[in-house]
């Protein structure tokens, strides 16, 4: 599939090729563990053992390279299982790495209570700012990690800028893209070495598959990537990536109509009363504003917002919402809401990535936008 397709058309047939036996236009399931081989050694298009390969999440590889502008992309069976894989490929112990000070949880944790127990060292940035990452450098860095937007504060990093940052210091840089979607942002060609999903989120879009992914543009790095990934086996089954690859069929008019909710909600946030903050990279007044106009197609469905009363009443709205749904995770299409310091960031309680306790975060969904203004005034009471 060419390169020059647009993004629309890639999302669709990138990796999608007809089955040779039967011309199914959808890429089978190959639930399969194991091939027959013609011989031994004799392997039919590098068949051997579904950990090292399989040709649906073969399909789905393919997909992601071409829509980040890769050179190889690799599926996992979680965003975290990706991110494991990336830090022990490319950090030995005693390695450095600058993180963001507005992470998701689970990024922390593992940065937190797994490598520094494995000896890698981390310090806190707010990568907003160029001057704090570079101040936060040491010798020993050898990587830059950002997610922008950022999860749950809606932050936005300058990523060509940063990556000027990583270069001068030997480092890679590492962007999780999961809030934008490769359809808003394709950090690889903004100076990125290495794109991080949970395609979970957007790429699956429906809330019924668990999965992530890497996205690299140095071949020699992604070798090193895809031995670790069949080192480690962390691997994406062929039911998940199918479910992946479906999805991101849809991403673009998915994030088109997510985009259009979230503008529409963040406005009516922004007039609300019991609304001290509203947090979008849309808003002309979000101090990433024109650094995101300038790196993204759009805003995204992410809004973050603080509610006079504190913690309690933060609780109450999210518990008071009835068509946004209480519960974790985000990207799919229906609307969810959550309290961020009682959930999905527990686990920064006490550290310098710790939220504020009267933030609820957002995922607009594609329902009717006025069914969903309506739940939010009525959840605000």
């Amino acid at each position: 599939m060419s390169d020059h397709h647009s993004f629309e058309t890639l999302a669709i047939h990138a990796g999608n090729t007809a089955d040779p036996l039967t011309g199914a236009v959808v890429p089978p399931i190959y639930q399969v563990s194991t091939y027959k081989q013609d011989g031994v050694g004799g392997l039919r298009g590098g068949y051997e053992y579904s950990r090292s390969a399989n040709p649906t999440r073969t399909a789905l590889e393919e997909n992601l390279a071409a829509l980040e502008g890769g050179r190889r992309g690799l599926a996992f069976a979680s965003g975290l299982a990706a991110e494991d894989c990336l830090l022990r490929t490319l950090l030995t112990p005693g390695d450095h790495v600058v993180i963001p000070n507005d992470a998701y949880g689970g990024t922390f944790r593992l940065f937190a209570k797994v490598a520094s127990r494995w000896g890698v060292e981390f310090s806190v940035a707010d990568t907003s700012d160029v001057s704090a990452v570079r101040a936060a450098l040491t010798p020993r860095t050898k990587a830059i990690w950002v997610e922008t937007p950022s999860n749950p504060l809606l932050g936005i990093t300058d990523i060509a800028a940063v990556a000027g940052v990583a270069r001068q210091a030997g480092a890679r840089l590492v962007v999780d893209n999961t809030f934008a979607s490769p359809y808003l942002q394709q950090p690889l060609s903004l100076g990125a070495d290495v794109v991080v999903h949970s395609t979970t989120k957007y790429m699956g879009g429906h809330s019924d598959v668990v999965g992530g992914a890497l996205v690299v543009g140095d071949p020699e790095l992604a070798e090193e990537l895809a031995y670790h990934q069949n080192a480690m086996g962390a691997v994406a089954g062929p039911f998940d990536a199918w479910l992946v690859l479906r999805g991101i069929k849809t991403l673009a008019v998915r994030m088109d109509r997510h985009d259009e909710n979230a503008t529409k909600v963040a406005d009516l946030l922004t007039r609300h009363p019991k609304v001290t903050q509203v947090l979008y990279p849309g808003l002309p007044e979000h101090p990433g504003h024109e650094v995101a106009a300038k790196q993204m197609k759009a805003f995204g469905g992410m809004v973050s917002f603080r509610v006079a009363g504190g913690e309690e009443a933060a609780v109450e709205v999210c518990n008071r919402a009835e068509l946004f749904t209480l519960g974790e995770s985000l990207g799919g299409v229906e609307s969810l809401i959550e309290h961020p310091g009682r959930m999905t960031h527990a686990s920064t309680a006490g550290s310098l990535l710790e939220v504020p306790s009267d933030l609820v975060r957002l995922s607009v969904g594609i329902e009717n936008a006025d069914d969903l203004l309506a739940d939010l005034t009525q959840a605000l009471g």
